[in-house]
């Protein structure tokens, strides 16, 4: 699977941004779809994640009630709607697909995307 995400930008506190995810290459529908971020010198960590068939959705308790994690299957596209942003928003988001692994858990991932950047000014 090949993963390009998009839609990240500068944005002042209190924005939104939508980010977009398109995959290629496999049938997208067989993937669970995660998003992770990693803030400059610091870790990877979790964002949201969402099963094969979008009925489920997961969260990190950082972004939760700001963020929403949706999929489109029919245009292989997943989406995080980022809402309220702050300044500790700020990181590379980057999407990835998992057929067997654990939504939550990056090392469980199959493929990743390179990554589009989210300034969140104060």
């Amino acid at each position: 699977v090949q993963l390009q995400a998009c839609g990240g930008g500068l944005v002042h506190a209190g924005g939104s941004l939508r980010l977009s995810c398109a995959a290629s290459g496999r049938t997208f529908n067989n993937y669970g779809m995660a998003w992770f971020r990693q803030a400059p010198g610091k870790e990877r960590e979790f964002v949201a994640a969402t099963t094969r068939s979008g009925d489920s959705t997961y969260y990190a308790d950082s972004v939760k009630g700001r963020f929403t994690i949706s999929r489109d299957n029919a245009k292989n596209t997943v989406y995080l709607q980022m809402n309220s942003l702050k300044p500790e928003d700020t990181a590379v988001y980057l999407c990835a697909a998992t057929r067997y692994g654990s939504l939550r858990n990056g090392d469980g991932m199959d493929y990743w995307g390179k990554g589009t950047e989210v300034t969140v000014s104060s």
